[in-house]
């Protein structure tokens, strides 16, 4: 049985004078509770988790355990050096995490057989389900099937998350079909980048690992709810309605810098919430997002509910 499918939403961990400010980011741990999302992801790369200390992400995975209401937990556990690697798998244990999220990060280009060995300590190390963070925009590190397929041979791996899928919905099944044949039964497959998820869950993926969606999940759940119903036509629909902002991740610099945007907007998150050297949107780009949340029909109300009127 597969862990971890439906709507994973990523939170921001929102700093306020260059701390966490876990007043906003305990308020974003709720907002998804209440939405309905099938689990949390803390400390994700939409969380920073490589800008904080050891110390700081624990505090973030005690407050994202005591804050989701019983939602499954994940905990981004990515460090330079297995050994810091190992003590926040056990940091995210002691908080009563339902599983890591570990992505390969290195400053050196990393090779097949050394990823291969981390994810190898990270299982041995604990019974925690490990969710394979594939993300070579960050990461420097592309997968190969190849890899896909000895790392998920390991005991404790519960799903992998594959960068987007290809536009075309034949060729998107392709790829994803390819995937699932090498793969146990129980290791799931989930997609990640917005713009991907409603494609990537109409071509079999199990789950949506979402950015924008930890901080307003109306719309993806809508999306992966209309999936699970066997609507496809509804959820391509509705992502398609949101392409305006889809298109504002490459032009603005990520979803990482939108998703923080949204939540000053809204009062979810101070002024400046990002850890520095990383630079929020401009007053211009600001306008420019506000504009295309309201031409989407997207407001404050956002994580309960989506205007699927809108057209």
């Amino acid at each position: 049985m597969k862990t971890f499918t439906g709507l994973s939403a990523f939170p921001l961990t929102p700093l306020a004078d260059d701390k966490v400010d876990e007043s906003a980011f305990s308020g974003l741990v709720r907002r998804l509770s209440s939405a309905g999302v099938d689990s949390i992801t803390a400390l994700g790369s939409t969380g920073s988790y490589m800008y904080l200390d050891r110390a700081e992400r624990a505090r973030v995975a005690q407050l994202a355990v005591a804050n989701a209401a019983g939602v499954p937990v994940v905990i981004g556990v990515g460090a330079m050096r297995t050994s810091h690697v190992v003590e926040h798998i056990d940091d995210a244990a002691a908080a009563g995490a339902d599983g890591v999220l570990l992505a390969p990060v290195g400053y050196q280009r990393l090779g097949e057989s050394e990823v291969l060995d981390l994810y190898r300590t990270a299982t041995e190390h604990s019974s925690l389900p490990v969710i394979v963070y594939d993300n070579p925009g960050t990461t420097h590190f592309a997968f190969s099937n190849d890899l896909y397929a000895r790392i998920a041979s390991l005991p404790g791996i519960a799903s992998i998350k594959i960068p987007g899928v290809p536009d075309h919905a034949g060729r998107a099944k392709k790829h994803v079909d390819a995937i699932r044949s090498i793969l146990p039964e129980h290791v799931g497959i989930g997609v990640s980048g917005d713009a991907f998820g409603a494609a990537g869950l109409v071509a079999g993926c199990d789950a949506w690992y979402t950015a924008v969606g930890g901080t307003i999940p109306g719309p993806m759940l809508d999306i992966t709810r209309a999936v699970q119903a066997g609507d496809h036509h509804e959820a391509l629909e509705i992502s398609r309605r949101l392409e305006p902002l889809w298109s504002l991740f490459t032009e603005f610099g990520g979803s990482l810098r939108i998703s923080a945007a949204i939540a000053e907007h809204f009062g979810l998150a101070a002024p400046g919430c990002l850890p520095l050297p990383i630079h929020g949107l401009s007053s211009k780009q600001r306008q420019v997002l506000i504009g295309v949340l309201n031409e989407v029909g997207l407001d404050e109300t956002a994580g309960q509910q989506f205007t699927r009127d809108n057209s």
